[in-house]
């Protein structure tokens, strides 16, 4: 099967690298890759000769966030993402019901059997973060930046940082992050721990990345893939209840004022002047 912005590596070791390949735009998520990642993620985790996922980003960076010019329209406009809803309710439930799709994607990583192990380098923002902690280990190169930008644009993250970041950096250094919105370092997710080594370069971060996937893939996949299924046990649950609560949140609350005028800015090439409406 082939996909419009992925691309599958894989190797005799049992190690498939899920590439993100929509270069021109920094891998940034247009609406057909929040649907190609799940079924990428499902066709791996099917395949009983993978035994590690390395989700990895081809380019400059590894994703730059959600692709909001593909999804101005339905941000600015009050409807869903999905064109979906031929009343405000309607629209809300469409809206509730598109961004639990959404989150669908990025937790697939979490839900399938297979470790896997996010190769960072670049931009990591919004959505990038949303992907990687989902993941079961991240590593980054030394020119990695880590944000969670949909505070920035006056949104309520909603696919799975603000249930994730906190089980992986602590609840005090997540709020941090999660309010201020700013951009930090390599060296700084090495000391919170949201990434488990800092490699020099890009090279360096793919080899080692490929190193720890041998690693784990050389030991039984019963054995792995069990510890996976007991670990994420209780995380399943309770984080797939704080997804539901705030997709019924953003459903209901999203489409602000402020958020209008945080994507017309960003279009425009501008900074947004909130006004709290």
């Amino acid at each position: 099967m082939n996909y419009e912005h992925l691309q599958i590596e894989r190797d005799a070791a049992g190690i498939a690298v899920l590439w993100l390949a929509r270069t021109e735009k920094l891998n940034a998520l247009n609406r057909a890759l929040w649907d190609e990642i799940p079924a990428a993620v499902a066709r791996l985790d099917a395949d009983p000769a993978v035994r590690v996922i390395v989700l990895a980003g081809q380019g400059k960076a590894f994703c730059a966030g959600i692709d909001l010019p593909d999804h101005a329209p339905a941000l600015t406009k009050g409807e869903s993402i999905s064109g979906r809803g031929e009343s405000a309710v309607g629209r809300r439930r469409a809206l509730y019901d598109d961004i639990r799709r959404y989150q669908r994607a990025v937790s697939s990583l979490a839900i399938t059997n297979k470790p896997v192990i996010a190769a960072v380098h670049g931009a990591c923002l919004g959505a990038g973060m949303d992907l990687i902690t989902a993941c079961d280990l991240r590593l980054a190169s030394a020119d990695a930046v880590f944000s969670v930008r949909e505070t920035r644009i006056a949104m309520v993250a909603d696919v799975g940082t603000l249930q994730r970041l906190p089980r992986i950096v602590g609840e005090g250094a997540a709020r941090e992050l999660i309010f201020t919105g700013r951009d930090i370092d390599a060296a700084r997710a090495r000391e919170l721990g949201l990434v488990s080594e800092m490699l020099p370069d890009v090279a360096a971060l793919h080899l080692r990345s490929r190193e720890v996937a041998a690693e784990i893939a050389a030991h039984s996949p019963l054995a792995v893939q069990g510890a996976k299924q007991v670990l994420g046990f209780s995380e399943r649950r309770e984080v797939d209840a704080g997804l539901d609560y705030v997709a019924a949140w953003n459903a209901a609350f999203m489409h602000s004022d402020d958020l209008g005028e945080a994507v017309t800015a960003f279009l425009e090439r501008r900074k947004p002047e909130f006004r709290g409406r």
